[in-house]
């Protein structure tokens, strides 16, 4: 028998309930304001007092209204037909709800009840399964996508009975499996799973070490992020955050795109919807909606929902991955998620932390980021969940709390700068203080030296040592004038100059320039540091200045040219000449 209870007291979104019965934290409850039932979690139980935080506005609630739980906590549904859904917070299809606004009470199935699936049988009459064994597949647009035993079921299974390859609804019964009791139990295509509880139906989770590629040399080159890794983009208001988001989900190597619009301004959520499907995946020729769901909850939403958004997208992202698919999953932004547990717990009255953030921000963003990574499934096939979530630091803040906290667990920062921005030096992740600690793992160390070559590693040290220095002579030049420094300390600067230019920035609206394959970005690297090994003589700053501009120049156009095209070797030759002050010719016959 259902938990009963009645309204006692009410703080915005947060409502008091006394309860008549057991209630359980995260418990789900719906709340009867004048017949439209209203979603709520339990947050905090308290005697026989429970504090919910409703997914809807409370406006119009009075005290004495009935509230009725449900036994369970948040849940998902999951099944084929996700992929191309646009999703709110709460698993709603958007796409099924009428008018501009949301209606109170309105809650839509996500998935398709009437499409049928071609089902091909992967187990057969008589193995023996688990949770997240695969009995077949459908295909979903172009994905492999696995029937699983549902996550929920415990312990070993024995199978009586799979459907033969055809066409079922989702609710068909595709298998019956029974128990060491002796108890049968039907499946078909959808399973339902907490979004607060990990999917942990995996042999083992080891350290992620294989590159994951996404065409943005300033992450790959520089700060390069692996499948199954975790990292963050902290930027101020017009650095470029979203831009680079599109340019990461539409050039990664992933399966399954996961965008995770968590509290932003509804113009941004807006520009998602409109231009996202418009985008062509470079992989496959074909719309990048096609295997992207978007989770979408704006800052005009009650604040309770944005953190239901990121937990909804990572249970998803952890779903995929139960098929042996790579998932991307991007979280824009945590910020806004931040504030709304800061919300909450004030509107709780308990102990602030830095920022009235609360005191246990740390570990909240500890355990979210931790659900991602790389696994290996019990059949011997393996899946990854990357995440990259964006912060919004006000006023550019570094130092909040928010940034900090995620510094500890995400291991890739890539921190965009405002005044690289304002020079339109995109994408706007500095150099110097961005970083990636999978360079300290052997494992990616063995990978890329087979993968790439032995010498990466040392050239993307090089490089980002003579950034360094760049920036610091760009100091003393600034304080004490071109005259006021050797030429020797000119050519350092310039070098770094011509680094920045030709490897670290990229033009995003450019067919061939958006995105660079790594055989591409070796070449870039290889030439750069042969150029910052080479020592020049000159008279004066300005000869300095005139020639590593023609190089940057040179190095520029050879960035819109098709890798290996005449018009690119032609570009690469006349740097190469220009660099020697030998024609390439006599070069060639030496």
């Amino acid at each position: 028998m259902l938990t009963k209870g009645t309204v006692k007291g009410i703080i915005s979104n947060l409502v008091i309930v006394e309860v008549d019965g057991p209630v359980a934290q995260n418990e789900i409850a719906y709340i009867d304001l004048q017949g439209t039932k209203l979603m709520a979690e339990v947050i905090k139980v308290a005697g026989n007092n429970a504090n919910l935080q409703v997914f809807e506005s409370t406006r119009g609630l009075t005290v004495g209204a009935p509230v009725e739980f449900q036994g369970h906590m948040l849940e998902v549904v999951l099944g084929p037909g996700l992929l191309q859904r646009n999703l709110d917070g709460l698993e709603n299809d958007l796409d099924k709800m009428e008018g501009v606004f949301l209606k109170r009470g309105e809650y839509t199935f996500p998935l398709d009840k009437e499409k049928l699936w071609h089902f091909k049988p992967m187990a057969k009459v008589g193995d023996t399964v688990t949770a997240g064994s695969w009995l077949g597949e459908v295909d979903e647009n172009f994905q492999p996508h696995k029937i699983m035993v549902p996550f929920v079921m415990k312990g070993s299974y024995t199978i009586k009975n799979i459907a033969g390859e055809g066409d079922y609804h989702i609710y068909k019964t595709v298998a019956v499996v029974e128990d060491k009791e002796g108890n049968e139990t039907e499946i078909n295509m959808v399973q339902r799973w907490p979004v607060k509880i990990a999917i942990t139906e995996y042999r083992e989770k080891p350290r992620p070490y294989k590159l994951l590629e996404t065409g943005v040399r300033s992450i790959d080159t520089l700060n390069p992020i692996v499948e199954g890794g975790t990292g963050f983009i902290p930027g101020a208001f017009g650095t470029g955050k979203t831009v680079l988001q599109h340019a990461i989900s539409k050039q990664a190597e992933a399966d399954i795109v996961i965008i995770a619009a968590c509290g932003e301004r509804a113009n941004e959520v807006v520009e998602i919807f409109t231009e996202f499907p418009e985008l062509i995946d470079p992989h496959t020729g074909r719309k990048l909606m096609e295997r992207t769901i978007i989770v979408a909850n704006t800052s005009n939403m009650p604040v309770a929902a944005r953190e239901a958004s990121v937990y909804t997208a990572m249970t998803i992202g952890e779903y995929y991955r139960s098929m042996g698919l790579k998932v991307l999953l991007m979280a824009d932004s945590t910020s806004r998620w931040a504030q709304a547990l800061r919300e909450m717990s004030n509107r709780l009255e308990e102990l602030p932390g830095p920022d009235a953030f609360p005191m246990d921000l740390s570990a909240t963003i500890s355990n979210f980021y931790g659900r991602a990574g790389h696994v290996k499934l019990h059949n011997g096939a393996e899946g990854s969940i990357t995440f990259i979530g964006t912060v919004s630091p006000a006023g550019g803040n570094l130092k909040e709390p928010v940034t900090e906290n995620t510094k500890k667990v995400a291991r890739c920062f890539y921190a965009l700068e405002q005044d690289r921005a304002d020079k339109k030096r995109y994408p706007a992740i500095n150099p110097i203080e961005s970083y990636s600690k999978y360079f300290e793992y052997p494992e990616f160390e063995k990978y890329i030296s087979v993968h790439i070559a032995d010498d990466w590693t040392e050239k993307v040290s090089e490089i980002k040592t003579r950034l360094l220095r760049g920036k610091e002579i760009a100091e003393q030049i600034n304080i004490l004038g071109d005259d006021g420094v050797p030429v020797e300390y000119h050519i350092t600067f310039w070098k770094s100059e011509l680094i920045d230019f030709v490897v670290l920035q990229q033009d995003a609206f450019d067919e061939v320039d958006a995105v660079t394959p790594i055989e591409r970005q070796k070449n870039i690297l290889d030439l750069v540091v042969k150029v910052c090994r080479t020592d020049f003589e000159f008279d004066n700053f300005n000869e300095v200045a005139a020639f590593f501009k023609e190089l940057i120049n040179i190095g520029r156009q050879m960035n819109y040219a098709v890798f290996g095209s005449e018009k690119f070797n032609q570009y690469y030759n006349q740097l190469i000449e220009k660099v020697s002050g030998i024609p390439l010719s006599e070069i060639s016959k030496s």
